[in-house]
């Protein structure tokens, strides 16, 4: 198992080699919020505490033979930085479809990247296959209590930079991160909450709680690609029995409008899975009104491609983007009329497509499709309600 004094040794381990990483107040998330941002850590993200703890433990025979690890991006970075800080060879097996930041990362700081068809599960057996065929040491992401050990020092930080911390979310995606958390908390704050958030297309966690024991789903889809896992380790499924309180999940558009949220309220990029708690707390998933809540921001890295994605996935959630279609008459001045109406609400034209003689368009008319910039949905409403008063048929999509 996992003890506040492994935990407290860690912490004194990690001294000087990780980052004792900011908490903000983030008001503009809500007045009881708080940010632990471990997307500034070294690495982009928490797991370089527990891949330390992990590689520095090895014996001389262990750190001889090299370390092999399985991961979506954040645990190969982490551990390809401590080896290799260390003197150490590593072999990192990871998914083929990870971010090409995570991927170029991890080659950066020196590990041997070995792509993987499929998700992290699958990566994980082709790991396993090579350790077995050349001996090396692996490195688990989250299934290890020195792992657990490493990440569980955020718990130590958060209680020492806000001591009257009443609730801490945590993504959950093998469990590693969470569990060294309440670990940390619970032993030295038990009645602070600790509450875990999951993707709901990555559930694992959340379906084992429910089914009493570590139970693998048959597929993960989500945009947090660092916490697509389809089953939670036995460690980390028991220490979070014992520990968390309660697991809940938020859906992709909820973290898109987190990212988004986080990128202009707090002016930091988050990925996928450093998004979901401050997800859970945005879409009323988990209840702050009277709680000091600390929302733990655990990685940033996310390809700026994908950032883009997500951001137009966030606009359109939370009411900033929305795509109209209606049928105007085909004679002069028909579109000039239509787009005198939509100025008229404040929407802003992005991109517009008038298109004649369509299949879809009776004789005599024409089909218009139009991106708006708008404030939020009660914009959108204002504007569906004044198309409408005009005439206007809006064809749903």
């Amino acid at each position: 198992m996992v003890t506040l004094e492994m935990i407290k040794d860690a912490q004194q381990a990690l001294d000087g080699v990780v980052r004792r990483t900011p908490l903000d107040h983030a008001a503009r998330i809500g007045k009881n919020i708080y940010i632990k941002a471990e997307n500034l850590q070294l690495t982009g993200a928490f797991k370089l505490r527990g891949a330390y703890n992990k590689i520095r433990s090895l014996t001389e025979e262990e750190a001889a033979r090299g370390v092999i690890a399985c991961s979506a991006g954040n645990h190969a970075q982490g551990i390809a930085y401590s080896a290799t800080k260390l003197g150490i060879k590593s072999i990192i097996c990871m998914p083929a479809g990870a971010p090409i930041s995570k991927i170029e990362a991890t080659k950066g700081y020196g590990a041997e990247v070995v792509l993987v068809p499929g998700v992290y599960d699958d990566a994980a057996k082709e790991a396993a296959r090579l350790q077995q065929a050349h001996g090396y040491t692996f490195a688990h992401p989250f299934n290890d209590p020195l792992v657990i050990a490493g990440q569980g020092t955020i718990g130590l930080e958060i209680l020492e930079q806000l001591p009257d911390v009443e609730q801490v979310v945590v993504p959950i995606g093998g469990g590693g991160l969470i569990s060294g958390i309440a670990v940390a908390v619970k032993s030295l704050k038990p009645d602070c909450k600790v509450i875990g958030v999951q993707a709901a297309g990555a559930a694992s966690m959340y379906t084992s709680r429910l089914h009493g024991a570590p139970t693998e789903l048959g597929s993960v889809a989500t945009i947090a690609d660092g916490i697509a896992v389809k089953k939670p380790g036995d460690l980390t499924f028991e220490l979070c029995q014992k520990y968390v309180d309660e697991i809940v999940t938020v859906t992709e558009e909820e973290i898109a409008c987190a990212i988004l949220r986080l990128l202009e309220g707090q002016k930091t990029v988050a990925e996928g899975a450093g998004a979901t708690p401050v997800a859970a707390v945005m879409f009323g998933k988990v209840d702050t009104s009277k709680r000091k809540t600390v929302c733990v921001v655990s990685g940033g890295n996310v390809d700026v491609t994908t950032l883009s994605r997500i951001v137009t996935k966030g606009l359109s959630k939370s009411g900033r983007i929305v795509k109209i279609k209606t049928t105007i008459a085909d004679r002069p001045g028909g579109l000039m009329q239509l787009l005198q109406v939509v100025a008229e609400t404040g929407a802003n034209i992005v991109n517009i497509d008038h298109a004649r003689a369509t299949q879809d368009s009776d004789v005599g008319a024409c089909i218009v499709t139009m991106a708006l910039e708008t404030r939020d949905q009660s914009h959108i409403n204002q504007l569906y309600d004044a198309l409408e008063a005009h005439g206007y048929y809006l064809i749903k999509h």
